[in-house]
């Protein structure tokens, strides 16, 4: 699968690494999506990018990038969220867009030759 994705949300949990045989190794954290209804998503670090979440804290912003894995197993099917690359969110990056004071378009212009006591006779 060639697909990757990413997601934003802060970290809510993380836990430790978990050697499942003598050559693999895992580790799991939760990140909490902040949107009308949160979610609650776990996702998993495995072998020599277990220690990726290492320089976050609990409750900070970061973004996650990950691939989605599937497998059968005994007639049972599961999905994890394979994450290969974590990174901190600055405050700047937060918010998307700047609604201060936004240009026209351009052709467009913002002098219509119109005063103020031109809309005195409006009926509303």
């Amino acid at each position: 699968m060639a697909d990757t994705f990413q997601i934003k949300g802060r970290l809510h949990k993380k836990f430790d690494i978990e050697s499942k045989t003598a050559s693999f190794q895992a580790r799991e954290f939760v990140l909490l999506t902040e949107e009308q209804y949160p979610q609650y998503l776990k996702f998993q670090l495995t072998q020599d990018r277990c220690s990726v979440i290492d320089p976050f804290q609990e409750g900070q912003q970061v973004e996650v990038f990950f691939d989605l894995r599937g497998r059968e197993w005994n007639g049972k099917y599961f999905t994890n969220l394979n994450a290969w690359r974590v990174t901190g969110v600055t405050k700047e990056a937060e918010s998307s867009f700047d609604l201060s004071d936004p240009e026209p378009p351009i052709g467009w212009s913002t002098d219509d030759g119109l005063k103020a006591e031109d809309f005195g006779d409006l009926p509303f």
